[in-house]
């Protein structure tokens, strides 16, 4: 036996049979690094749930033992190690005892007698099986990781608060409710929600419930028997069946009608639910993530939302702030967007201009996060040199942060019209890199009209054309 042929970890044999126990124990004794053997079922059980004990990689068990079967042996196994390699054998093999092995997690079925070349190539196999299973943990666990980073991205206190929060009750069972403008990110951390759990393993249901008039909500939430209505050909499982065992993320859940608001407050109080045209009562184990950006208390005031459902979703509140308020936190998003697009996109492109940073940050991002990443996507297919300048991000002006949201600051004695008039306009070239034609957009007026007030209020500087002869 070659060394790369040895198996590094811990094998168990549970055979009752002493000279069978004995020759698979020393035969395969070579590729592993340890080797244990059981001669009873309970013992071996006993075993498997030590936790000071080494869990074991690989399991040989006979059906057939002593104190407990091998089925229960497979099902300590798992337990304990869940990704573990079991085999069993048997004298009495039949497909339902096959059946039954592999419901419980075997990963192979040998009838006695059999050579033991054969169980070597079933243990091989058996634990290429295993290692692939690994790796897709693995992958999903770098999946999880990736939308967790993406989510993470920012430094902004108040967003931090809120994905600090959902890290604290993602190991819960309790019901979160996301609030915040569209774009904000809501669905990237109920998903952090859910692949931070320990339902993690379990299905992501989304529904959104703004999408679908009241009669398919109803029909996409808890499914139908077949002859429901009119196009009820067949039966349809629901979302909070599929989401059994995992996560449903109800979003835009402040869109749903009262109607369909009564039957979920029933399912979230009691677990339970029925078909549309059924009468069979259906128990689910779900946890409920819901979103919206609407104003649920001004709606309850309004009659449109249950104020007992509002409470029951209510249980632990996150508010995601909109980008126009995370200031410090528009270029790291951006940044993180163009690494992501450019390696496809433009390979080329080595990042965002001065002035082009300035426009994202001028920007008031009505579309928030979603907004900005369509914006980063585009102006990186745009490109065509080595950074991204301020044409390629397409974005108007009067859609900056400074014109949607600044007020201004009147002292009390007064102000001279013709001094705020000249720093205001001062101000936005200043802004605009001194660019007129971008200072006049940013204003809202003509280029020519600018042009004349920058005339009238003799202000200049050195990277005009018409002022380098001057100075030169």
């Amino acid at each position: 036996m070659s060394d790369r042929e040895k198996h590094a970890g811990h094998l168990l044999v549970v055979e009752d049979n002493d000279t069978l126990r004995k020759h698979i124990a020393r035969a395969l004794a070579s590729r592993f690094d340890t080797v244990e053997v059981c001669a009873r079922g309970d013992d071996a059980i006993l075993r498997l749930g030590d936790e000071s004990c080494e869990a074991a990689d690989v399991v040989v068990t006979d059906l057939r033992l002593p104190g407990e079967d091998g089925v229960a042996v497979i099902r300590a196994a798992r337990m304990r190690n869940p990704n573990a390699a079991v085999l069993l054998m048997t004298a009495y093999g039949s497909v339902e005892t096959a059946v039954e092995a592999m419901r419980e997690g075997a990963c192979d079925f040998l009838q006695k007698p059999f050579e033991l070349g054969e169980l070597e190539a079933r243990i091989d196999r058996a634990r290429r099986h295993a290692d692939l299973a690994d790796e897709v943990e693995q992958l999903r666990a770098e999946k999880n990781h990736g939308t967790v980073a993406s989510a993470l991205v920012g430094a902004d206190p108040a967003f931090r608060a809120a994905v600090d929060v959902a890290a604290r009750v993602a190991p819960t069972r309790s019901t979160v409710l996301l609030t915040g403008e569209t774009g904000t990110g809501k669905e990237v951390i109920a998903g952090l929600v859910h692949g931070t759990s320990p339902r993690a393993a379990g299905p992501f249901v989304k529904v959104n419930c703004a999408a679908l008039p009241e009669t398919l909500l109803e029909s996409e939430l808890f499914g139908h028997e077949r002859g429901a209505f009119t196009s009820a050909d067949q039966r349809r499982i629901g979302r909070f069946e599929q989401a059994d065992g995992g996560t449903l993320f109800l979003d835009e859940v402040g869109d749903m009608s009262l109607a369909t608001q009564a039957k979920l407050l029933r399912v979230l109080q009691d677990q339970a639910f029925q078909r549309l045209g059924g009468t069979e009562v259906l128990q689910t184990d779900v946890r409920i993530v819901a979103a919206t950006n609407r104003d649920l208390e001004r709606a309850i005031a309004a009659g449109d939302f249950r104020e007992d459902l509002y409470f029951r979703l209510n249980v632990i509140a996150i508010r995601l702030p909109a980008l126009r308020e995370r200031l410090t936190d528009i270029e790291p998003l951006a940044d993180h967007f163009f690494d992501g697009f450019r390696h496809e996109l433009a390979p080329a492109c080595r990042g965002f201009s001065h002035e082009a940073r300035r426009r994202l940050r001028a920007h008031a991002w009505p579309g928030n996060i979603r907004e900005l990443r369509n914006v980063v996507e585009r102006a990186v297919l745009l490109c065509d040199g080595n950074q991204i300048e301020v044409s390629d991000l397409q974005l108007t002006m009067r859609a900056s942060r400074e014109t949607a949201e600044w007020q201004p600051m009147l002292p009390a004695e007064g102000l001279d019209w013709a001094d705020a008039e000249q720093a205001l306009v001062h101000a936005a070239l200043d802004h605009c890199g001194w660019v007129q034609k971008d200072a006049a957009a940013f204003l809202g007026i003509s280029k020519r009209k600018l042009n004349y007030m920058v005339q009238r209020m003799g202000i200049t500087h050195p990277s005009w054309r018409r002022n380098r002869g001057a100075t030169d």
